[in-house]
């Protein structure tokens, strides 16, 4: 597809994802949060879930979490309205709680048409859960923070770089240090990264992750 048929199909999935009730959070939330940000963003954001700033304002990264992360990338010369953020699940679970795997199952087709669509050269993951579904490996945030890997993602190789949630760096410093240490290689990472089609057939994300896949690794855990 070319970029405006790209365009259109990210909008049709987003009004599609407006009315999804395919498992019980439709029931709870305040809003669907989808994702924002342009087409063809070289850097993609992918979170969790929304919370409840994010639910009551339809936007990924809301509050004093996006405020953060607003500086973090400025800092480095990125603008977060350069950016697609995401996250994995498109409606809040109730009280914040961790994804049940319905729930994955419900929603992951969505962030898998989003990468397709958008094709960033670079997956920022935020925190453990959405580390653990797009690598393939359950390892924990902290050992695999700021280090990169190539992953092969429905139909193609994405580099996907780990990062702390800045939800959760708010309130320690010292995973505040570290994710300012490891947000300011995003534009090397991006300099460097180079999105190309997979050679096999796509798979859906959650088959992926339960794969035992083995990316390629292009650091040191």
């Amino acid at each position: 597809m070319d970029a405006a048929e790209r365009a259109a199909a990210l909008d049709a999935e987003g009004r599609d994802a407006s009315g999804c009730e395919r498992c019980g959070l439709a029931a709870t939330r305040t809003r669907v949060v989808y994702g924002s940000g342009p087409l063809d963003a070289p850097l993609m954001l992918v979170g969790e879930s929304p919370g409840f700033h994010e639910d009551r304002e339809g936007t990924p990264f809301a509050g004093r979490a996006r405020e953060l992360l607003e500086r973090l990338l400025a800092d480095v010369g990125i603008a977060l309205a350069d950016v697609y953020a995401a996250t994995i699940l498109k409606c809040r679970p109730p009280g914040n709680r961790d994804p049940l795997a319905e729930e994955v199952a419900a929603c992951e087709p969505y962030l898998y048409r989003q990468l397709d669509l958008v094709r960033p050269r670079v997956v920022a993951t935020l925190g453990s859960f959405a580390t653990t579904l797009l690598s393939g490996r359950a390892l924990g945030i902290t050992r695999v923070h700021g280090v990169e890997h190539e992953v092969t993602i429905g139909s193609r190789r994405l580099l996907v770089y780990p990062l702390y949630h800045p939800a959760a760096a708010l309130y320690t410093p010292t995973m505040l240090e570290v994710l300012e240490r490891d947000v300011a290689r995003l534009p090397d990472l991006l300099g460097v990264a180079e999105p190309e089609p997979a050679e096999h057939e796509a798979r859906p994300l959650r088959e992926h992750a339960l794969a035992g896949a083995r990316p390629v690794q292009l650091g040191l855990f």
